[in-house]
């Protein structure tokens, strides 16, 4: 679920610039998610999204989900913007946008498909002035994430007026039948967007090369050796494809 995040216009040599300054981190430490949810308060707040609160964080409990991966995204060593990943399957359904939009994915996820739903996009309101391409940054995890877990569909649930930038980067279309209040956020609605991945693929890499990643750069974000890494997981099937030669983010690793 995004903020108040998507810039108007910006052009992608920036973007690419700004890639070589960029770590990707999975956000695991105590010290990393309070300064995540602050983050998040602060990103919500500016939007108009929530009231101010005495605790001065957003956080769920999809947070400690075992299908979800929270990364922050940090220019400089400054954390700047997140995102969190849920891999959805027929076995492992943890998320908002199930919850909201049951209706349309349970059947989906029913036929076996893999679908990979990024939320909780935000991007701190003042850094993201300085930065307008941490959008395209943060937002390639999702992509990144479809790669690796060879999934079926990506999704965004997402504010009404954030479509537009979604159908631009990765070919999405509008798959709710309505918009549909958010959890949490009295003001706006969500609509659900989604696209097939394996068919429009190649199509975004050539719009955006930015989006390719190496399979060395999926498995450094995804293989993680937490505890909650026990959990089932779809299975990755990035190998069988011919890999991508592409640089990675600078200590993506980490």
């Amino acid at each position: 679920m995004t903020s108040g995040a998507e810039p108007q216009t910006v052009l992608l040599p920036r973007g690419a610039a700004l890639f070589d300054r960029i770590d990707y981190r999975l956000i695991e430490t105590p010290e990393d998610r309070d300064n995540l949810y602050l983050m998040r308060y602060r990103a919500y707040l500016h939007a108009g999204l929530i009231e101010p609160s005495e605790s001065r964080r957003v956080t769920d409990r999809f947070d400690d989900a075992p299908n979800t991966w929270n990364f922050g995204v940090y220019v400089d060593g400054e954390l700047c913007s997140s995102v969190r990943i849920h891999v959805l399957t027929s076995d492992w359904r943890m998320s908002y946008t199930t919850e909201v939009f049951g209706d349309v994915l349970h059947p989906r996820l029913d036929r076996g498909e893999v679908l990979i739903d990024p939320c909780r996009f935000v991007a701190d309101p003042e850094k993201h002035q300085r930065f307008p391409e941490l959008p395209y940054l943060t937002v390639r995890l999702a992509f990144v994430a479809c790669d690796h877990f060879n999934a079926d569909t990506g999704l965004a649930m997402i504010r009404t007026d954030h479509q537009a930038f979604y159908r631009r980067i990765f070919l999405h279309e509008t798959i709710s039948p309505e918009p549909r209040g958010f959890p949490g956020w009295p003001t706006k609605k969500a609509v659900l967007m989604a696209s097939d991945f394996r068919n429009l693929r190649e199509k975004v890499l050539t719009r955006f090369p930015i989006m390719r990643s190496s399979a060395f750069e999926r498995r450094m974000l995804f293989q993680r050796s937490s505890p909650r890494q026990a959990a089932p997981r779809p299975v990755s099937l990035a190998t069988q494809r011919t890999p991508d030669v592409a640089a990675s983010a600078t200590g993506s690793a980490r």
